[in-house]
């Protein structure tokens, strides 16, 4: 199943390139997700937690980063996991890539996914509504990360350059800056009430939209 989303962030196309490569931020904006392991800097291995209405799933597994193009700043990772009560398996290749928008960047992502087992069952019909929301879910995350860390730096600059300043003149190391704020991640997430209904939605309108065609 092939499923396209696309987000805007308002940063310039090189810091949002800058951030979104950066893992460790990105991964707790991922609704459900977590990060467990940093294999290397192409390899990351993690979980993610959802619902579609009453049934809970839970996938383990691990993200490549397949290919790097700087230049025009994309991206494609290859995500391989199993659901941890046996309900099936998934496979992914998302590429992204990012276009300027003004002072803005749109980010783009192309989604290759394949299902089996039980889960393919549950996730019918309802993957593309379940995937626009975690998307835009995604995005409000990333957005307010990305703010909060821009504002963060600004208030700490004159701070860490006074603390600097006094540290040199008693001949001593300058404390070390607060780490930068970090989202928090999106658990919790039942979407599959929320999902049947558009597309019970939908079913209707092509009902009543034929009938009045007719």
């Amino acid at each position: 199943m092939l499923i396209e989303n696309q987000f805007e962030v308002p940063e310039s196309i090189e810091r949002a390139w800058a951030y979104l490569l950066d893992v460790e931020k990105v991964a707790p904006c991922a609704p459900g997700a977590e990060l467990t392991e940093v294999v290397d800097d192409h390899t990351w291995k993690g979980r993610i937690v959802m619902k579609l209405g009453p049934v809970g799933l839970s996938f383990a597994g691990t993200v490549s980063m397949e290919e790097r193009d700087d230049a025009n700043h994309r991206v494609v990772l290859k995500a391989q996991g199993m659901e941890q009560k046996g309900k099936g398996a998934a496979t992914a290749t998302v590429t992204s890539w990012l276009e300027e928008q003004g002072p803005a960047t749109l980010v783009k992502m192309q989604a290759d996914i394949t299902l089996t087992g039980t889960v393919a069952q549950l996730s019918r019909g309802l993957l593309p509504d379940v995937s626009a929301k975690l998307t835009q879910q995604f995005a409000e995350c990333l957005r307010a990360s990305m703010i909060a860390e821009e504002q963060e730096a600004q208030a700490q600059a004159p701070v860490a350059a006074s603390a600097e300043g006094a540290a040199a003149q008693a001949g001593a190391t300058a404390p070390p800056r607060p780490a930068q704020p970090r989202a928090q991640a999106i658990g919790g997430i039942r979407l599959g009430l929320w999902a049947l209904l558009r597309a019970i939605g939908r079913f209707f309108s092509r009902i009543f939209g034929g009938k009045r065609a007719s």
